[in-house]
């Protein structure tokens, strides 16, 4: 079995960006997007828009992460000193060595701006080389065109579309795209093309 990722606090860095587990505190860091950039959850399936659906998303990220339900980070932007969003691991299936990759959100500034691919980087090295997963899934709106070519860009293989899949924040239902990463192909070529798109 892999090690067990719930043992101890995870911080992932390099030179562009930090990475560390989110605190019941970081609502502070997190409201100016919470506030001023509702669009951002357009696409989710909870929504952190609005101070009392922040201090929610933030609980209930804290609680999942102490009952080993999922692993959720704040992202810190070192090129702009500035907090920039969030990310996390859920339907963590160590026994099975698979995890989904998601929940991820930045502030309009920060996105298309390489800040993704960093972080996708040390979480994606950290799942296949130190955790020893052999599947990371992703899952998003496949209406959500951003999203998706985010994550084909990382190198991700898009699997299908579950049709009418989950409700969506606007009282409607989404057909919800997977796509995946595995270890074979995260040693064979996924690894080394992420690299060279961030350096």
């Amino acid at each position: 079995m892999a090690f067990d990722i719930f043992s101890e606090n995870r911080v992932f860095e390099n030179e562009r960006v930090l990475l560390r587990p989110i605190e019941l505190s970081d609502t502070v860091h997190l409201l100016p997007f919470s506030l001023q950039e509702p669009e951002i959850w357009t696409y989710g399936l909870v929504t952190a828009a609005g101070e009392d659906n922040l201090s929610k998303y933030i609980h209930t990220a804290v609680a999942n992460r102490e009952a080993r339900k999922e692993y959720a980070f704040i992202v810190y932007d070192k090129k702009t000193n500035r907090y920039a969003g969030s990310t996390r691991f859920y339907d963590i299936q160590q026994e099975y060595f698979t995890t989904q990759l998601g929940y991820t959100w930045y502030g309009n500034s920060f996105q298309r701006t390489g800040l993704n691919r960093h972080c996708k980087f040390l979480l994606l090295r950290f799942a296949f080389e130190e955790w020893g997963l052999e599947r990371v899934e992703f899952r998003a709106d496949a209406a959500n065109e951003k999203s998706v070519a985010a994550m084909k860009g990382i190198g991700c293989t898009a699997e299908g579309i579950l049709r009418n899949h989950l409700p969506n924040t606007t009282g409607g239902r989404r057909d919800s795209i997977i796509l995946s990463i595995l270890r074979t192909e995260w040693y064979s070529h996924v690894k080394a093309d992420l690299l060279r798109k961030i350096y």
